[in-house]
C-alpha cells in the first residue's frame, strides 16, 4: 500500500506552461468550431484540457501519446488545484475511476478525430473490398474534402506552436528555404494481402516498397480499393496487366508515406565557431509541415497541400530540394504550381534525364537551365559521358563551369504569370558571336560561339536581342541554379540532408521514434496524423532546446557540448558518380 500511494506527480509549473502553450496555438478556438459532440449530459472534459493532456502526455513520455497515459496525467497527476482550473472533475483513484475517466478522455479524442477525418472508410474492421469500394462511392466528396481542410489546419497550428520561440527570427529571413521528403512509418495494424479479399484494420495504409516509387506494385494505380478479379477459368490463370508481381519480403513496411517539410538555412553551413559551439546566427532545421498519404501517392498533391498553406502562414518562398519523386511528376501537378509561388526548385535528375531536355525558340535546355543553341556537344553531354565512362571526373567539373559562357541570361525578373525576357550570352556580353558583329572583339576570355549555317537564317534566339520564355517551356526539368556547380550542390544537398537528417533524428527509437507501429496506437489516417504531429512538435522542441544549450550566450559557456565531435574530412567535390577527393 505505501508503495501503490506512491505517484510522481508533475510540476505545476510543467502544467502551467503547457496550459499556456495550448492557448497561444489557438488550437481550442480550431477545434471549436467543427468539433461537437452528441446532444446529451454536459461535457465534463474540454478541449483544451484534452490538448493539455496531449502536450504534457509528449514530455512525459518522450514525444508518444497514450490515451491512458493522458487520462492519468489529467485525473491524477496534476495538483487539485490546476485541475479545477482546467474544470476537471474528480474521480476516485481506483479501477472503477480510472476506467470511467479513460472513457471520458477517449470519446473526446475520438470526437476530434471524427471531425478530421478525410476517409470514407471505418478503421478497426477487415471490410471487405466490395463494402470499401461502396462506402467511398457513396461518400460525400465536399465533406470529405473540409475533414481534410481540418486536418491540415490542425497539424499547421500543432507544428506552429513548437517553432514559436524561433518564429520571429524565421518570419525576418529574406527567404525560408525548404527540403521535402516522404519517409516511411507503421501503422497499428497488421498489413493483408493486396489483392485478397479484405482490406486491413488501418484501410487508409499500403504497402511501403523499397525500389521505385515505393508505390505496392500489386495494387491497381488508379484505385486501390477495386475489388479482386475474379477466379480464372481453368487452364487459364489470372494476369494483371500494368502491374508488377513483387514478393512481400520486398515490401518493407505496411503503413504510410509521411511527407515533411523541413527549413534550412540553405547559405550556411551548420560550421562550429572557433570556440567548438554552434553559430546562434544559423537556426536549426526544423519540421514545418507535414501530411500522410498512402506509401507512393500523390507526392505532388501532399507536398503542394503543405506548401499553400505555408505560404499563407507568411513565410517567403526561397530554394525548394526534393527527392526525384517529386520533379517526375506531370509539370502542371508539381514543377508549375511551385513556381507560380515563388519557390526556386533545384534538382536530381535521372540517368535518362540528362543532357538537352527541351527548346524554345532556338534555346536549348540542357539540365534545368537555357542556353546558346550552339553550345558545344561537349558541353551539352557532359554528365551523359560521365556516367558512360567517357570523361573522368576532373574532366567533368571544368566541362560543368564552362558552360556558364553559353548560358541565357534574364534581362528582367518574370512576370506574375511566369513570363521572362532572356538574352544570349552574346548580348548579355558573356560570350562572342559572329551573328551579332557589335560582340565580337571583347577579349579573348569570352567563349567564341560557333554558329552552324542554316538555309532559312538564324533562329529566333539568335536573330533577336531578347526572347520571352514561357513558364511551360521546359517546365519539368527547369530549375533555379546550373546542375552540378558549386551552388548547386551547396543549396541541393544542404537541404536534402537537413531533411534527411530530420527523419533520423525524429524516429531515434529513445525519442519519438516516429517510424515504430507503437508510438501511435490508434488505426486511421486521421488519429496517425494528429498523434505524429505532436510527435513532430515534440521533436522541434527537443532540437531547439538542444541547439539552446549548446550555444555559447553571454560569454556563458554552454550548458552541454555539440554533437559533432568527430574530426571533419577535407573538402571534396562532388559529380554523379562519385565524389572527386583532392590530391594531398
Amino acid at each position: 500500500m505505501d508503495m501503490r500511494a506512491q505517484r510522481s506527480y508533475i510540476d505545476d509549473n510543467a502544467v502551467e506552461a503547457a496550459i499556456e502553450e495550448v492557448d497561444s496555438s489557438g488550437l481550442v478556438a480550431l477545434l471549436e468550431e467543427f468539433v461537437h459532440l452528441p446532444r446529451g449530459r454536459r461535457r465534463t472534459l474540454h478541449l483544451r484540457s484534452l490538448l493539455v493532456g496531449l502536450y504534457l502526455c509528449t514530455r512525459d513520455t518522450g514525444g508518444k501519446i497514450v490515451l491512458e497515459r493522458v487520462t492519468d496525467i489529467l485525473y491524477f497527476r496534476i495538483s487539485p488545484r490546476l485541475r479545477e482550473l482546467l474544470d476537471i472533475p474528480e474521480y476516485t483513484d481506483d479501477d472503477q475511476g480510472f476506467e470511467a475517466a479513460y472513457a471520458v478522455v477517449r470519446r473526446l479524442f475520438h470526437a476530434m478525430k471524427d471531425a478530421m477525418n478525410p476517409s470514407p472508410l471505418p478503421p478497426n474492421k477487415h471490410l471487405s473490398r466490395s463494402e470499401a469500394h461502396g462506402l467511398a462511392a457513396a461518400a460525400d466528396i465536399d465533406d470529405l474534402a473540409e475533414r481534410e481542410r481540418r486536418l491540415a489546419l490542425f497539424t499547421e497550428f500543432v507544428l506552429d506552436a513548437s517553432v514559436r520561440p524561433l518564429h520571429s527570427l524565421l518570419t525576418e529571413l529574406a527567404e525560408v528555404s525548404l527540403g521535402i521528403d516522404a519517409t516511411p512509418v507503421r501503422t497499428f495494424s497488421r498489413g493483408r494481402r493486396t489483392n485478397g479479399p479484405e482490406l486491413a484494420t488501418d484501410p487508409d495504409a499500403g504497402w511501403y516498397v523499397r525500389e521505385g516509387d515505393h508505390r505496392d506494385p500489386d495494387a491497381p494505380v488508379a484505385d486501390s480499393m477495386r475489388p479482386s478479379q475474379p477466379p480464372a477459368k481453368k487452364g487459364k490463370p489470372n494476369t494483371s496487366q500494368g502491374t508488377k508481381k513483387t514478393s512481400l519480403r520486398k515490401k518493407y513496411l505496411f503503413g504510410y508515406d509521411a511527407h515533411l517539410i523541413v527549413t534550412r538555412d540553405a547559405d550556411h553551413d551548420a560550421v562550429l565557431l572557433d570556440d567548438g559551439t554552434p553559430n546562434p546566427e544559423v537556426l536549426p532545421a526544423l519540421v514545418l509541415g507535414v501530411c500522410l498519404d498512402k506509401p507512393g501517392h500523390r507526392p505532388a498533391y501532399n507536398g503542394l497541400k503543405i506548401l499553400n498553406r505555408l505560404r499563407e502562414r507568411g513565410y517567403k518562398p526561397g530554394f525548394l530540394a526534393g527527392d526525384r519523386a517529386y520533379n517526375n511528376s506531370e509539370p502542371e501537378e508539381w514543377q508549375l504550381p511551385v513556381r507560380a509561388m515563388g519557390y526556386k526548385p533545384v534538382y536530381d535528375y535521372r540517368a535518362d534525364q540528362l543532357g538537352k531536355q527541351a527548346g524554345t525558340h532556338g534555346a536549348i535546355l540542357v539540365e534545368g537551365r537555357w542556353y546558346c543553341p550552339s553550345m558545344p556537344e561537349p558541353l551539352i553531354n557532359a554528365t551523359i559521358d560521365l556516367h558512360a565512362d567517357r570523361i573522368d571526373r576532373e574532366t567533368w567539373i571544368k566541362l560543368i563551369a564552362a558552360r556558364r559562357g553559353y548560358r541565357l541570361m534574364p534581362k528582367e525578373n518574370a512576370d506574375a504569370d511566369g513570363y521572362q525576357r532572356m538574352m544570349c550570352p552574346a548580348e548579355a556580353g558573356k560570350a562572342q558571336c559572329p551573328i551579332k558583329p557589335y560582340s565580337m572583339g571583347r577579349g579573348i576570355h569570352l567563349p567564341l560561339i560557333d554558329p552552324e549555317p542554316s538555309p532559312t537564317g538564324p533562329l529566333k534566339v539568335c536573330r533577336q536581342r531578347t526572347i520571352t520564355v514561357s513558364p511551360e517551356a521546359g517546365a519539368k526539368q527547369w530549375q533555379a541554379l546550373d546542375y552540378g556547380s558549386p551552388e548547386w550542390q551547396k543549396v541541393y544537398f544542404r537541404l536534402r540532408n537537413s531533411v534527411e537528417g530530420y527523419n533520423g533524428y525524429a524516429k531515434n527509437p529513445l525519442a519519438e521514434g516516429i517510424e515504430s507501429a507503437g508510438s501511435r496506437r490508434i488505426r486511421g489516417i486521421a488519429a496517425q496524423t494528429i498523434l505524429l504531429a505532436f510527435q513532430l512538435a515534440h521533436a522541434n522542441r527537443r532540437k531547439i532546446k538542444k541547439w539552446l544549450d549548446t550555444l555559447s550566450l553571454g560569454g556563458e559557456r554552454p550548458r552541454r557540448r555539440t554533437h559533432h565531435r568527430r574530426p571533419k574530412k577535407g573538402p571534396r567535390t562532388w559529380t554523379p558518380t562519385g565524389h572527386l577527393v583532392p590530391a594531398a
